[in-house]
């Protein structure tokens, strides 16, 4: 369920202090913040921020078109660390070309095995038409 039209955005009124501080200052510092449920209201865009995300702190600049977003959407928390290398070498495997043997799977003065008729198999396709 959404916020209620007539409370209006949440924003961290700590937070809010310390935009209003920034906006005299020249030097613009990132503003370091926990509170990633905080709505990027308009007088954010132009500074930066140092967005939490459980671990360490992510610098974001914000923009015009982050205003009515959170801020913890721009700070992801979990990190995608790639498939395991079995997936990847089946996937490589699939991509090479059917005729053509995988890389270092004949040594080298071994004759490679004759190629095979592909029967279609029964539940296929092919065997319907």
């Amino acid at each position: 369920m959404s916020r209620a039209v007539w409370k209006g955005p949440f924003v961290d009124p700590n937070l809010i202090k310390k935009v209003e501080k920034m906006k005299d200052q020249s030097n613009k510092m990132p503003i370091k913040t926990w509170s990633r449920k905080s709505t990027i209201i308009p007088e954010f865009v132009g500074h930066s921020f140092l967005i939490h995300n459980g671990k360490k702190f992510i610098p974001i600049k914000i923009s015009e078109e982050m205003v009515g977003h959170k801020l913890g959407e721009f700070s992801p928390t979990r990190q995608f660390s790639g498939h395991t290398p079995a997936d990847k070498k089946a996937a490589q495997e699939a991509a090479s070309p059917a005729g053509a043997a995988a890389p270092g799977s004949s040594t080298p003065g071994t004759p490679k095995p004759a190629a095979t008729a592909a029967k279609p198999k029964e539940g296929s396709n092919d065997a319907k038409k």
